[in-house]
């Protein structure tokens, strides 16, 4: 957090003029549903209905509520319910924002899309009054969401985020981070969602001393949800050689969130999880004596000091501030900021006032004052006065004492705490937190502890923030040499553990020589210990989210990342991003999956193509990952483990004497920002005046000359609608839906800007220049040469400018070859031409073909590129689709599933066809069961009138089915016949207060859907 971070939220920006050629009516409909959805999310609840999480985003819901909506709700209430709410609005904020971002994500970067919206979101909702920068956020989300490839990597660089694989294989991870249940600033779910965002798959969360159950749920629940691999560590204090060292214990080994709780609740953990409380509430009550401490004697000296008057720190305001956490000198360091920050604003506000009627020496001090607070690290000015060293009339809690007061859990030497620890579950990994220790201490812990501690932290990026790595080589080596299991190197490194302390004249010297020389006659033992687990190393942030000085949460494994996320590392590093010195052993894993056939025809012809050569992956799906030799992690010069958050290299406070201005998002580029409507209207003015000049000033026929233009322009336009008409349904589409239903406006504006300066290069450059008058190559000398050199050409310019606008490579390629296959169309349309101006009695023909040369050309690419590019977006529709229909049938099967548990002697679908029969025998649960596949029954109504290819979908996977699965996906919609029902459930909200619109729907248009069903009973 920095200082603007801890300025006063009570500080409302001023709104600005507002050019009304910036933005677009929907921008500022988003802003005001965000402003209306956060002035009163407790009324609007939407989250809190009770069959809200089983609708589908693309399904019915979109009738009564927008999906900006949901998501300024979901976002929101994420964001705020650790004041206001508790974990199930979190969790359920969560689930609906993921259903909201990803799985309705467009573009061919989906995920990464849905990364940059929640990021953007957050930033909208954050934005407060400032209405400028919410428009502008607001217009960034709504353009992002097209899923434009090179808008989305704006976005990331923006945001300091970098691209990950779409198959979301990379190494990712966090070993150390902390939630708000410890000294964290985020909430267990706003947590799991930051570390989605950045790209993090796999997370360690550290509690101290004990966890709470509800803590452990959240955290479980929350991970499951965004598919991150979860582990919660509880790090322990136990004395060694006169200090606390950190042991972190991470249980494992449970099949599921329930089982682990239940793991918590037995005697022998519960009774630890009771002295871990007690040992927390002791180290706890430290940090109340250090805020006594502060406001007798450090305020005083900090006020003299930078000439402010801060009051003594509340008591209650600083608990208040803590909230559900554990004390921590972290939290008073960053409550005494925040106070410090808002004595030095007042304190700012009275010298401007001053500077004007004082003289100039005192404006100088002023001045000076003013340069010295805009600098001020405020973070080590605070933390200073809370050292042990500045408070010695404290009991200094820290470091072990011999105190009755102090709990039994902390009196634990390290042995006995890790067989303790071993003897709760059979399951668990041990991490040594290698802060302070050097190679000595770590050889004599690991024998020690008999190889129960199985993890090293070999690198903390906090620890490497405050330059404590020194010790970290010595460590390595050690473990190298461990799990290389080679004696002679192994007792090589003991050695040089020993001359390195031989000079120690420390009270504890002595003993650990005699110690570590008993280690080394006792080597065979020390090499059984990690024979059959080698000891591996575990890399964190320790992040709290509470400091600018300190990377953010997240590292990545270079290799594993695409390659435009791999450059931009390169340009990151040394501006907030950083390359750490650890090297983890990777290799590249392909693993081929066996396609299901259909039937036996079909299984029998790719058992013929896999004894092929070359061809045997064609019946096989191939997935690609990442194999980690953890083992072989090690300190390296040249590491190629990169950060994924950042660090603040300058500190400025903001504390000036003449206040700047708030400045603009977009960072002084309006333009980005201009009225949709107008930027396209632009971009086509912008491609029609190179198109237009070229007919004006080439063509001596005024058809051409002053119409060519316009012809090159409709066939353009022509195309874009034909290929999102057949992408979206055809003529066969839905009679819901009109044929401009999915034609989008700003693609067919931005091909229109691109086939304008077109036209140069292919009529006039091309075979004016060079095929007519440098090579002689015309209509009636080379047809063929003559349409498949522009062909190329134009081939070669669509790919190059849809590599710069950032589109995938199959894209990039497809439209060069589709310029190829468009050769012989456009030969046939030129023969076609030729035999109809023949025929007409037409004289010149060649002359007239000549000139029309490049508008054939272009009329056969544009209608190849139709027929393929609609196809593609059918295909895409259909995949999409079929996605959602068979996320729906998983969710219908296991609703079928839990009605045949509480039915054991009755099949379920038969209960759901008889009525009477299931109202007679039913419960309260089987009851919310029928209503969800009612729920699910209607998203299915939706989806077959509203959807693009949703009915070609459904029937490609009735194809699929067997017939007992198909048989019980028909039968959960029959539920639609159940009109008196399922007309109450929207009558009592189950879309809330506009649901006139749905119930609408649904009474007209079931029975017909009904209809369409039977024929596949």
């Amino acid at each position: 957090m920095n200082i603007r971070e801890i300025a006063s939220p009570s500080t409302k920006p001023k709104k600005r003029s507002i050019s009304p050629l910036l933005f677009d009516r929907r921008d500022y409909r988003l802003i005001g549903i965000i402003n209306d959805v956060r002035s009163r999310a407790d009324e609007l609840g939407y989250i809190r209905r009770q069959y809200y999480s089983y609708f589908h985003p693309h399904g019915i819901k979109e009738m009564a509520e927008s999906r900006s909506l949901r998501i300024a709700y979901a976002m929101i209430q994420l964001l705020t319910s650790l004041e206001k709410g508790g974990v199930d609005d979190r969790l359920n904020a969560l689930r609906a924002l993921r259903a909201e971002m990803l799985e309705t994500a467009e573009g061919p970067m989906p995920k990464n899309t849905a990364r940059v919206l929640m990021q953007i979101m957050k930033e909208v909702v954050r934005a407060g009054d400032d209405e400028r920068g919410q428009l502008e956020l607001a217009h960034d989300f709504r353009i992002t969401a097209q899923g434009k490839p090179r808008m989305v990597r704006r976005q990331l660089r923006r945001y300091h985020l970098l691209e990950m694989p779409e198959a979301w294989n990379q190494i990712s991870f966090d070993d150390h981070v902390h939630d708000a249940n410890t000294k964290g600033r985020k909430s267990s779910t706003h947590l799991i969602m930051d570390a989605w965002i950045k790209g993090i798959r796999r997370l360690r969360v550290v509690h101290y001393n004990y966890i709470e159950p509800r803590f452990a749920a959240e955290l479980l629940e929350a991970a499951r949800i965004m598919e991150i691999d979860i582990r919660i560590g509880i790090e322990f204090y136990t004395p060694f050689r006169g200090k606390y060292i950190n042991l972190i214990w991470v249980p494992r080994g449970f099949p599921d969130a329930q089982a682990f709780l239940c793991f918590l609740e037995e005697p022998a953990v519960a009774a630890l999880m009771r002295e871990g409380r007690r040992a927390s509430l002791y180290q706890q009550a430290h940090v109340m004596d250090l805020l006594q401490a502060f406001n007798q004697d450090h305020r005083l000296v900090l006020n003299g000091r930078y000439d402010i008057e801060m009051p003594p720190i509340d008591r209650e305001a600083f608990l208040a501030f803590v909230g559900i956490g554990q004390k921590s000198t972290l939290h008073l360091a960053k409550f005494i900021q925040k106070e410090m920050f808002a004595a030095i604003q007042e304190r700012a506000e009275t010298l401007r006032a001053a500077h004007e009627s004082a003289d100039a020496a005192q404006r100088r001090q002023i001045s000076t004052w003013f340069e010295e607070m805009d600098r001020l690290d405020l973070e080590g000015a605070v933390a200073e006065y809370l050292k042990p060293a500045r408070n010695p009339g404290l009991p200094d809690r820290t470091v072990p004492r011999e105190d009755p007061e102090v709990p039994s859990l902390l009196r634990l030497p390290p042995a006995e705490l890790c067989a303790r620890l071993a003897a709760l579950q059979s399951g668990y990994r041990i991490t040594l937190n290698l802060t302070d220790l050097d190679a000595a201490d770590v050889l004599e812990l690991v024998y020690d502890a008999n190889g129960m501690i199985s993890r090293l932290e070999l690198f903390n990026l906090k620890d490497w923030a405050d330059g404590h790595l020194d010790h970290i080589p010595g460590i390595s080596r050690l473990q190298e040499a461990l799990n290389s299991q080679n004696p002679i190197k192994l007792k090589r490194v003991i050695l040089e553990i020993l001359a390195s302390i031989e000079g120690d004249e420390s009270p504890e010297g002595p003993a650990r020589m005699d110690k570590l020389r008993d280690i080394l006659h006792d080597l065979g033992t020390l090499q059984v210990m990690y024979r059959a687990r080698p000891l591996k190393a575990r890399i964190g942030s320790d992040s709290t989210g509470r400091s600018p000085r300190f990377h953010g949460m997240g590292l990545a494994v270079i290799e594993t990342l695409p390659p435009r996320a791999q450059r931009q590392i390169k340009r990151d590093i040394g501006s907030g991003r950083d390359r750490i010195p650890i090297h983890i052993a990777v290799q590249r894993r392909h693993t081929f999956i066996e396609r299901r056939a259909n039937d036996d025809r079909r299984g029998r012809r790719r058992r013929w193509l896999a004894a092929l050569p070359l061809l045997w992956r064609i019946g096989y799906e191939r997935k690609l990952d990442w194999w980690v030799q953890a083992e072989a992690t090690r300190m390296a010069r040249q590491g190629n483990v990169v950060t994924l958050g950042g660090v603040q290299r300058t500190i400025r406070n903001g504390i000036c004497l003449q206040p700047t201005k708030v400045q603009n998002h977009s960072s002084g580029k309006p333009w980005r920002y201009v009225n949709s409507h107008l930027r396209n209207l632009f971009k086509v003015l912008l491609g029609f005046v190179p198109a237009f000049a070229t007919f004006f000033l080439t063509q001596d026929w005024w058809l051409l000359a002053y119409l060519g233009a316009f012809i090159w322009f409709g066939i353009t336009g022509i195309r874009n609608i034909l290929q999102s008409v057949l992408g979206g349904g055809g003529l066969r589409r839905s009679p819901l839906l009109r044929w401009n239903t999915y034609v989008s406006w700003d693609r067919i504006a931005d091909s229109l800007l691109f086939t304008g300066f077109s036209v140069p290069l292919l009529d006039y450059l091309t075979k004016t220049l060079l095929l007519q008058g440098m090579l002689g190559i015309t209509v009636a000398s080379h047809p063929v040469l003559l349409y498949t050199i522009m062909a190329l050409v134009n081939g070669l310019y669509l790919s190059s400018h849809n590599a710069l606008r950032g589109l995938p490579r199959p894209a990039v390629y497809g439209n060069f070859f589709r310029s190829a296959l468009s050769i012989p169309l456009a030969i046939g349309l030129n023969a076609v031409a030729g035999q109809l101006l023949t025929t007409a009695g037409a004289t010149a023909v060649n002359e007239i073909l000549q000139k029309w040369a490049a508008i054939i050309s272009k009329a056969a690419s544009d209608t190849v590129a139709a027929l393929i590019e609609g196809g593609a977006d059918r295909y895409n529709n259909i995949h999409t689709r079929y996605r959602e229909y068979r996320r729906k049938m998983a969710q219908l099967f296991d609703i079928y599933a839990q009605l045949e548990m509480l039915f054991p002697e009755d099949r379920a679908y038969e209960l759901l066809t008889h009525k009477k029969e299931l109202r007679r025998q039913t419960n309260m649960e089987a009851r919310d069961l029928e209503r969800i596949i009612c729920v699910h029954a209607l998203d299915l109504l939706y989806f077959w009138y509203y959807q693009p290819r949703a009915q070609s979908a459904f029937k490609q996977l009735i194809k699929k089915t067997d017939e007992e699965e198909r048989h019980l996906l028909i039968t959960a919609q029959f539920t639609l016949s159940r009109q008196r029902d399922i007309s109450q459930m929207f009558i009592d909200g189950l879309l809330g207060n506009d649901f006139a619109k749905a119930l609408s729907f649904y009474l007209s248009r079931h029975p017909d859907y009904l209809e369409a069903m039977k024929r596949y009973v």
